[in-house]
């Protein structure tokens, strides 16, 4: 499973031409699930990232974690973030999950994130064509993945 998080201002996805949901301050998290990924995929990462201290505390450091500050929570599915670009210049998503394992490990990620955040947990709609507004904040943005747990 791999996530990019962004650390934002403020958040929204627009579907249809009408804002879906949206957060202020807090993480926008783009969530890619490929076809090992399992539960404990899911636990990793929802603690990393509940845990992660990249907003900054008094002093301008980063030292506060999304819980820390009380920040919200979008969470977009993103297949592509499983591109593989290695032959050709068309990438190959074969490493991303078939929608019907997909759809519900991201569910349980969701779910997952709500109960450990105690915060606000908004989402996108699963394989739906999203417009993703956001105003990245510092800008921060940063890449995990829970087969690798850098």
């Amino acid at each position: 499973m791999r996530v990019v998080l962004q650390r934002v201002l403020s958040a929204s996805v627009v579907i249809n031409h009408n804002i879906f949901s949206s957060i202020d301050k807090g993480l926008l998290i783009l969530v890619g699930i490929e076809s090992s990924d399992k539960d404990d995929d899911i636990e990793w990462l929802v603690n990393k990232i509940v845990s992660l201290r990249i907003f900054n505390d008094d002093e301008g450091k980063m030292n506060l974690s999304a819980k820390d500050v009380g920040g919200e929570y979008l969470v977009i599915s993103q297949f592509t973030l499983h591109a593989s670009t290695k032959k050709g210049n068309r990438p190959s998503y074969i490493k991303a999950a078939r929608p019907e394992y997909a759809i519900m490990l991201y569910e349980k990620f969701v779910e997952r994130l709500k109960k450990v955040s105690n915060n606000n947990v908004k989402t996108g709609v699963f394989a739906a064509d999203m417009k993703v507004n956001l105003i990245n904040d510092g800008p921060v943005t940063i890449v995990i993945d829970s087969k690798q747990k850098e």
